[in-house]
């Protein structure tokens, strides 16, 4: 009876690891996540980065996308928002593009 509750319960173990590796797995967009906070810290030295989202993913082509990302910047204490599109390749894994802009305030 103890060898058989053994070996449940490592069935189980082995079951939630599998589904635990994948909750744990990193999103893809994250490396050029942080690609795009260098980039407006560069822009923005000595400023602080008060917030940032991912806005989402863009096919454009059957190879490429864009992943966007907004990034709140304190600038001599007022908000900037600053967004930066990533242009990569599905299949090398490679930078193709990357631009930044500053969205002006209305």
């Amino acid at each position: 009876m103890k060898q058989i509750l053994s070996i449940l319960m490592m069935l189980c173990l082995l079951a939630g690891g599998s589904s635990l590796a994948g909750a744990v797995q990193k999103p893809d967009y994250e490396k050029y996540g942080r690609i795009a906070i260098t980039v407006v810290k560069e822009d923005y030295p000595g400023e602080e980065v008060v917030d940032y989202q991912y806005g989402g993913r863009q096919k454009v082509s059957e190879t490429e996308v864009t992943d966007t990302f907004t990034f709140t910047v304190k600038e001599d204490g007022k908000p900037v928002t600053v967004l930066v599109k990533v242009t990569h390749s599905l299949e090398d894994n490679k930078l193709v593009s990357l631009t930044a802009e500053q969205k002006i305030q209305q």
